[in-house]
């Protein structure tokens, strides 16, 4: 029988330390909302909700009379307000990127606060048109929300120093379009500034703020000194650098003259540019956690001298919540850190083998041994989402549940047990201490791998493992638990909240990652107890947590009429051939969406906006294709000179042009008015994919030298399958899911010029 003082020490660390998570979690939530009774100098979720409720009522997609009306709510709301509004009017243009180059009419709303003595402009940014599938009350109402509010509250105190831009950008769903034209063109965006953007990508949780322009240590360290919750970490700004997703704020970064932060809440990823992202669903916490950090930024940042905040370039800082603050470093110190914590746990081997615990050979065992967990739990994590789907096969096209929570303490619980259970059975063999420094030294390799490829993040994983041999150390020179427990309290503070964030920003069809990291979190706890006894049971119990949890969360989240499946399908026609075919994007067809596909096929060639899809036959249509008028066609040389107008002859959301020089070369090409940059043009070929086209058409011209001939392939695109024949309309609990081209009716014809 142990020493039961032996045993009841690292229980009271142990619980002491799950205190401290449950305090680190807490202070990385949303805050309770305030109603409308809330002082009229502070932001109230219950004052910003009504502007949600009139602006995300219906689906308002660019170009669409729905956001006509709302533009207009705009125009009046900050009119009442004393505030000048304009529309900004223009052409946006996606210049970066491969494939098609996407352009949009877009009519952006534009108000100015004037500064007493300005030193620059700080801009408050949010998109105001929907997709084309859902009313949008969260993407991105609640950013309207959260300015208009803001902008109330600031109205109630003194004029501030700098200008404050009020942006609300058109067409951020079709191609982010708006916020492109309003820094091509606006004379607002000419000597750059401050830009705060708002954002959701869900419906519920923490405002966090995800992304940052380079050279980010000025506008963090005003973040963390004056947002009221800061949450926000860099190790979301280098992860999300590498995704291929973008925001209104990313050409404005792109731009190199604005200095910025972009936010967003992310839980409640499953009403996601779907019918269900619906003003009853909101969380208002989320829309407060908004509200108060924009207003207090904005106020920071009008009172501030912006001449060095909004300089880009440079080092970006390292940060991460702790506790309800933001601690951050310099850039220059991941790598001194990262080195520090190699060479920290290095040191604490070389002791615990002059002072006999260990050997050499078991210390490189232990190391050995440690990677087991790390490999095994990912892995897991991610059998563990396809049993799911197995299970409840609705799920394959999701990346979360509607109701994740107790899959995410399924999947904690599975982490837990593959921890515990690997560390029952390794000690029988090696000594605890060296699986213990094994798991520290997986840590810091972790660290500089981290400091190498995504630097904001070595933190995660160098500052754990430096606290914790120095821990170590410590313990080996008779300071005891309390050293230890210290060591681990670093690691409980900087990878919980890591761990309970990264659940609704990946999903759990990417649950690797979270359990990757809470996996780093068990390594960093083990030099705390490395002889507390009955681990093995311990991992019996989390393992029947996990299947509990698991099997308890399958009886919680069905499908039903508010939760309901997700399912894909489009509608393509060629009027040239009068060949039709249904199309879905989904990865594997959900039983409703297998009534209409059967087999993948590349539609790239014939249809380039719906790309390799699953397909089967479908009536034609009655369906009349956009026309292609030739304007002018001169010739000088060997150049022929086109200028082109593509027309719809029906209401349609989107227009699309590829021009195809039969092997010649495209010298230069435009869109309505903007010329597309060189580095888009094709290999004797440019795709053009315009949105909200004008009622008269799209103009293009394009100069081409060579080739045996042009032809141009037009297509249109509108938006509902219903009238189409033989379509099925879905039961009750399936829906449409969240695509930019769900629903989507594509008609095209090729023209030979």
């Amino acid at each position: 029988m142990p020493n039961s003082s032996r045993l009841i020490q690292p229980l009271i660390a142990l619980a002491c330390l799950a205190a401290l998570a449950a305090g680190a979690i807490a202070t990385v939530q949303s805050p309770s909302p305030r109603d409308a009774g809330a002082p009229p100098e502070d932001f109230s979720a219950g004052r910003a909700f009504a502007h949600v409720q009139q602006t995300g009522k219906v689906m308002h997609v660019a170009g669409s009379p729905a956001n006509d009306e709302v533009r207009a709510y705009l125009l009046s709301t900050l009119q009442g307000m004393g505030i000048i509004a304009q529309v900004q009017d223009a052409i946006g243009m996606e210049t970066e990127g491969d494939g098609p180059v996407a352009a949009a009419r877009v009519r952006n709303v534009v108000g100015l606060i004037p500064g007493s003595a300005s030193t620059g402009r700080v801009i408050l940014m949010a998109h105001y048109d929907s997709v084309q599938n859902g009313p949008g009350a969260n993407d991105d109402s609640a950013g309207l929300a959260t300015i208009l509010e803001s902008v109330r509250a600031l109205r109630t105190g003194p004029q501030p120093r700098n200008d404050i831009v009020l942006l609300f950008t058109d067409a951020e769903e079709a191609c982010l379009c708006g916020a492109e034209a309003f820094v091509h063109s606006h004379e607002l965006a000419r000597d750059g500034g401050i830009v705060l953007n708002a954002e959701a990508r869900g419906s519920s949780g923490p405002a966090v703020m995800f992304e940052t322009s380079t050279g980010n240590s000025g506008v963090v360290a005003m973040f963390g000194k004056h947002a009221p919750h800061p949450v926000g970490t860099s190790v979301a700004v280098e992860v999300y650098r590498i995704l291929p997703n973008d925001t209104d704020f990313t050409p404005f970064r792109l731009s190199g003259r604005f200095a910025g932060l972009n936010s967003a809440y992310i839980d409640g990823q499953a009403a996601y540019h779907k019918p269900q992202d619906t003003a009853d669903r909101m969380d208002q916490g989320s829309l407060q956690h908004h509200g108060d950090n924009m207003l207090a930024l904005a106020r920071a940042f009008g009172d501030a001298d912006l001449a060095e905040l909004k300089k880009t370039g440079g080092a970006d800082a390292s940060y991460f919540p702790v506790l309800g603050l933001l601690v951050r470093y310099p850039g220059w110190l991941v790598w001194p850190l990262a080195i520090l914590a190699l060479l920290a746990v290095a040191a604490l081997g070389v002791l615990t083998v002059r002072r006999g615990a260990a050997t050499g050979r078991a210390l490189a065992a232990g190391f050995g041994l440690a990677l087991i967990p790390v490999i095994v739990a990912p892995i897991a994590a991610q059998l563990f989402w396809w049993l799911l789907t197995v299970v409840r096969p609705g799920y394959d096209n999701m990346i979360d549940p509607w109701r994740p929570v107790l899959y995410r303490w399924a999947l904690a619980a599975l982490v837990t047990a593959v921890v515990l259970g690997w560390f029952a059975l390794a000690r029988r063999r090696f000594a605890p201490i060296t699986l213990a420094i094994g798991g520290l030294g997986w840590l810091a390799v972790f660290g500089v791998l981290m400091a190498t490829a995504i630097p904001g993040g070595s933190y995660l994983a160098a500052l754990p493992a430096l606290c914790g041999a120095l821990a170590g150390l410590a313990v080996a020179h008779r300071a005891g638990l309390i050293a230890a427990a210290a060591g681990a309290a670093v690691a409980v503070v900087i990878l919980a909240p890591t761990v309970v964030l990264f659940f609704p920003a990946l999903g759990l069809a990417t649950g690797a990652a979270p359990a990757l990291f809470a996996v780093l979190l068990g390594l960093a706890l083990l030099p705390l107890f490395p002889k507390l006894p009955r681990v093995g049971r311990a991992a019996i119990g989390a393992l029947v947590l996990f299947a509990g949890l698991a099997v308890t969360g399958l009886v919680v989240d069905r499908f039903d009429a508010r939760h309901p499946v997700p399912s894909q399908l489009m509608y393509a026609l060629d009027a040239g051939t009068g060949k039709a075919a249904w199309a879905s994007l989904e990865s594997t067809p959900g039983a409703w969406t297998s009534q209409f596909v059967t087999e993948q096929h590349d539609l790239t060639e014939d249809y380039p906006i719906i790309g390799d899809v699953w397909t089967g036959p479908a009536e034609a249509a009655t369906l009349l294709p956009p026309e292609v008028r030739v304007v002018s066609d001169q010739r000088e040389g060997t150049q022929r000179s086109l200028r082109l107008v593509v027309k719809s002859q029906r209401a349609v959301r989107l227009v699309y042009a590829r021009i195809d020089t039969g092997g010649g070369k495209i010298v230069s090409a435009g869109v309505a008015g903007r010329e597309i940059p060189a580095q888009r043009l094709g290999d004797g070929t440019v795709g053009v994919l315009f949105h909200a086209p004008p009622a008269d058409g799209v103009e293009l011209v394009v100069v081409v030298e060579g080739g045996t001939g042009v032809t141009v392939r037009a297509m249109d695109g509108s938006d509902g399958l219903a009238d189409l024949p033989g379509f099925k309309p879905r039961p009750t609990g399936v829906d449409i899911a969240g695509s930019h081209s769900s629903e989507l009716v594509v008609v095209a014809k090729t023209y030979p010029l």
